[in-house]
């Protein structure tokens, strides 16, 4: 599920398309936001039905078999064991699921030849063949060739990798949320009365998250220019053209939720802010903006401007 790092980066993200942008429609910017993290979600749904597709598949390939001109006795008995895969059926008998998908509209005509290349890998590898000759399976042996279809053949296939960077832009981004959010499905289905199982959720409050999301991204827009002001004092040698734009909206946000975000650690959010600095901005920009960021929290304190509650004091 999507953690409140990765929130903050949906908002980094929102924050920089807004600021490169010539239009300044705060809604419109904070919809998209909430689009991007709606996408997650639709992107974890497709993956389910792109699992479902390959485990369909066997069907097709035991029909291509049988109508061979010359099918060979293993042709015309195909083992079709995988249909009957519990985590499958439990899946397609979900009513969660079952909606997202005709929300989503998910469709794999479009690339009518990626569940058959992948069925192929499938097929084709050692842990198929075992799975086929197991005797005396569960639910967890059943969810174990899943996790292997998901793992080692999709996430393997540059076919696959190609399709769902083209549909979601953000996918280099959010492919390890997708990862955790598919590790929450197998630990989630884990009974044989499939009306018990349940998707993942997007994240684990989605009223607060949304808040906190909506809540930062504002008012790191509201109080903009001031926030500059106070980055520009403490880097007075540094030429303006030098500060990477990420590192100023980093530091942008966190001192939006040093001033307005009275129940979030001082702490928490340095560390937040520098973790997504490695990833998002320049080698060096995690010891620039710490530097910073200190001067910054000592002047604020020393104004008292900086008022945290319960499990957020400064100390």
């Amino acid at each position: 599920m999507l953690n409140r790092r990765h929130l903050r980066v949906k908002v980094l993200q929102a924050l920089y398309a807004y600021h490169q942008s010539d239009t300044k429609d705060v809604k419109l910017f904070e919809k998209n936001m909430l689009n991007s993290i709606d996408q997650v979600y639709e992107m974890y749904i497709w993956m389910l039905s792109l699992i479902n597709e390959v485990v369909s598949f066997a069907a097709n390939d035991a029909q291509e078999r049988a109508n061979k001109h010359l099918p060979t006795a293993e042709d015309l008995n195909a083992n079709l064991k995988i249909l009957t895969n519990r985590f499958i059926l439990s899946l397609n008998d979900n009513k969660e699921y079952i909606t997202a998908w005709k929300k989503y509209k998910v469709d794999w005509t479009f690339e009518p030849e990626l569940a058959k290349s992948l069925f192929i890998i499938l097929k084709n590898s050692p842990e198929y063949a075992e799975y086929l000759a197991k005797t005396g399976d569960t639910l967890q042996t059943d969810k174990d060739i899943i996790k292997f279809i998901f793992k080692k053949v999709i996430l393997k296939s540059s076919l696959a990798e190609q399709v769902f960077e083209d549909r979601f832009i953000f996918w280099p981004v959010d492919k390890d949320v997708l990862q955790a959010l598919i590790a929450k499905t197998f630990k989630n289905f884990s009974n044989d009365d499939y009306k018990l199982n349940q998707l993942a959720e997007i994240t684990g409050n989605w009223v607060e998250d949304r808040e906190f999301v909506v809540n930062l991204f504002q008012q790191s827009i509201r109080y903009n220019d001031a926030y500059h002001e106070l980055i520009a004092a403490k880097t007075q040698n540094w030429e303006p053209e030098r500060i990477a734009m990420m590192d100023t909206l980093l530091m942008k946000m966190a001192i939006t939720e040093f001033i307005n975000f009275n129940s979030i650690p001082v702490k928490v959010t340095i560390n937040e802010y520098l973790e997504i600095s490695k990833e998002f901005s320049t080698p060096k920009s995690n010891s620039f903006i710490n530097g910073i960021l200190d001067k910054i929290l000592i002047e604020l304190k020393a104004e008292n401007k900086i008022k945290k509650i319960g499990r957020g004091l400064i100390e």
